[in-house]
């Protein structure tokens, strides 16, 4: 089986690579606690020649999202964060806030917007997009963005402070959209735990786990590791693309400021592999209990209403089936998804292509790495995916 899945796999990277889908990739999949196979195809670094290694740094971007999620439900397991709490009473911005309504003006929330709404994208904090809310989003994210290599970047909580101060896009709890609740969440966690962000995450789940690769930065005994990204150019062949985005410095030289929950880490194949186990094992790996099984059920069952899902699949045509919760992807439907799935499949991807999804049905993990601009939820994730399901089925 292990052979037949490396061969398989392998044919699908080096393929999606001859194509001009990536310049290099790696998968990891993994079936009742072993390694089924992993392979690595093209490379990390054109300009260099270097090729993808198992040990290749990769920044995550929206797959950070799970890992924030488990932070969070992690203080709350501990009787430090009571999830029904309004996000307000660790930021004081969220104080009064206001809604945009169809007509652009605004109104008063009918209720304070609450941690769960944060872990569930249900709270009205867009990323951009039309309208006030999205507008005024946009305009934090670009001056933090501006502030990244000046002498004074703003920090995590001085973001969500000032995201804190700008309108909603609807009443906290009454539809889904994608934004920055992951990144206000890391700054909850900062201000309950009473450290930064990068540290409680090292304290809780990284140093237990064995993450040793992975952190909002890459230092430089690490950084000839760090793949670099590329985008496409308008004939379709692929460029070296060095800009910052979503105020996370591409190089990732030195500790940032802001610590994104959102999308700031970076990490390899075997150190997320690590976490997506410790899921898949109900919250322990190798003896070392990170979360209770109590807490993994509630992060990855679906948290959306009926109104709440048919906005999610509005915002993401390619989710058709799923809900939402724990910043994560829920499927419920498995007949209406996308690919060969299974009920109560979960995970995430990020804007360079990383792609994560634990099946539980199957005891089983699949793992993509990449680093593309503007990709997220690829075709390639969807034929790897498709060929696990293949693979491991009876």
């Amino acid at each position: 089986m292990q052979e037949k899945a490396k061969i398989l796999i392998q044919s699908i990277l080096d393929r999606a690579v001859a194509a001009g889908e990536t310049v290099g990739c790696s998968a990891l999949i993994r079936k009742d606690g072993q390694e089924l196979c992993f392979a690595a195809s093209g490379l990390a670094d054109c300009e260099e020649n270097k090729p993808i290694r198992r040990d290749t740094i990769f920044r995550l971007y929206s797959m950070s999202k799970p890992i924030t999620g488990v932070a969070a439900v992690k203080l709350a397991e501990e009787g430090k964060l009571d999830l029904s709490q309004p996000v307000a009473d660790f930021l004081p911005s969220f104080r009064g806030q206001r809604v945009e309504l169809p007509d652009g003006s605004l109104a008063p929330v009918d209720r304070p917007m609450k941690v769960a709404d944060l872990l569930r994208m249900t709270s009205g904090l867009p990323y951009d997009g039309p309208g006030r809310a999205g507008r005024y989003a946009a305009g934090v994210m670009e001056e933090a963005k501006a502030s990244l290599n000046t002498d004074t970047p703003i920090g995590t909580l001085e973001l969500a402070e000032k995201l804190g101060r700008g309108p909603l896009a609807f009443q906290p709890g009454s539809s889904w959209r994608y934004g920055t609740s992951a990144d206000v969440l890391g700054a909850v966690i900062e201000a309950v735990s009473g450290k930064r962000f990068g540290d409680y995450l090292e304290d809780a789940i990284f140093a237990p786990l064995g993450m040793h690769d992975t952190a909002f930065w890459v230092p430089p005994e690490k950084q000839w590791r760090l793949a670099a990204v590329y985008t496409a150019k308008p004939d379709g062949s692929l460029a070296r693309y060095d800009e910052n985005h979503l105020d996370i410095r591409n190089h990732m030289d030195r500790r940032p400021a802001f610590e994104s929950g959102g999308g700031g880490l970076a990490s390899t194949a075997d150190d997320y592999a690590r976490f997506a186990a410790m899921l898949l094992n109900g919250g322990e790996l190798d003896g070392v209990r990170v979360l209770s099984s109590a807490s993994v059920r509630y992060l990855t069952s679906p948290g959306l209403n009926d109104v709440q899902r048919a906005a999610l699949e509005k915002d993401f045509d390619n989710l058709p089936g799923y809900s939402y919760n724990g910043l994560m992807r829920v499927l419920v439907e498995p007949g209406r998804a996308n690919t060969l799935s299974c009920a109560g499949d979960y995970g995430w991807d990020g804007w360079l292509g990383c792609y994560f999804e634990n099946v539980p049905a199957q005891n089983m993990t699949v793992l993509l790495f990449m680093q593309r601009t503007d990709t997220g939820y690829t075709p390639l994730a969807r034929r790897l995916r498709d060929a696990a399901a293949m693979l491991t089925s009876d």
